[in-house]
């Protein structure tokens, strides 16, 4: 399906193909094809080769690069933690569906960084800003600004979270573990 101006469109529809467009707002790729985030009337910009989605009701939230997320990490293996997105920062709409984010190593924090561990731990709640979104699913994201970073730490070994006792370290008050963490300047206790 190729997708014309004023089209009606409903979450999921193809719009087109990536060799052909590049996703604009309210759409994304999803293995080379170009969908439909909302349902809405399609817009083609010719010219700059851009294809997007006006949405029929008042805007829900969407993820953009630039936007701050929060969410919880998932997985910490290598060089990839990855990140549940639960809401977008300061925004009271919900996303339209679920996001998984990743932070590369190089993105969680300036400077060296041996281990991603020493940055994140499964639990953590974190902040972080959106650097590319390519689907669902493969979202990056980088937490390297000072304001970014783990707001709410998780003790691994008792699940409680933690308090801040430094710039980057966190101690359990249940069982008095302290951890290291890329904490975000507006940490929460």
């Amino acid at each position: 399906m190729r997708a014309k101006s004023g089209d009606f469109v409903l979450p999921g529809d193809i719009l087109g193909v990536s060799e052909e467009f590049i996703p604009a707002d309210w759409t994304y790729d999803d293995d080379g094809k170009i969908k439909s985030l909302v349902v809405g009337v399609v817009s083609r910009d010719d010219n700059h080769k851009k294809i997007s989605v006006i949405p029929k009701t008042s805007s829900p939230a969407i993820l953009k690069n630039g936007t701050n997320v929060v969410g919880q990490i998932m997985e910490v293996r290598g060089q990839r933690a990855l990140v549940k997105i639960d809401s977008i920062k300061d925004n009271k709409r919900a996303l339209l569906v679920s996001f998984v984010g990743g932070i590369h190593v190089s993105q969680a924090k300036k400077g060296y960084l041996s281990r991603l561990t020493e940055a994140f731990r499964i639990g953590d709640i974190i902040e972080a800003e959106v650097t590319k979104v390519l689907g669902l699913d493969n979202i990056d994201l980088k937490t390297s600004k000072k304001e970014l970073g783990v707001i709410k730490a998780m003790c691994t070994r008792c699940r409680h979270f933690m308090k801040q006792t430094g710039k980057s370290e966190v101690v359990c008050s249940n069982c008095d573990n302290r951890e290291k963490r890329k904490l975000s300047t507006n940490y929460q206790v």
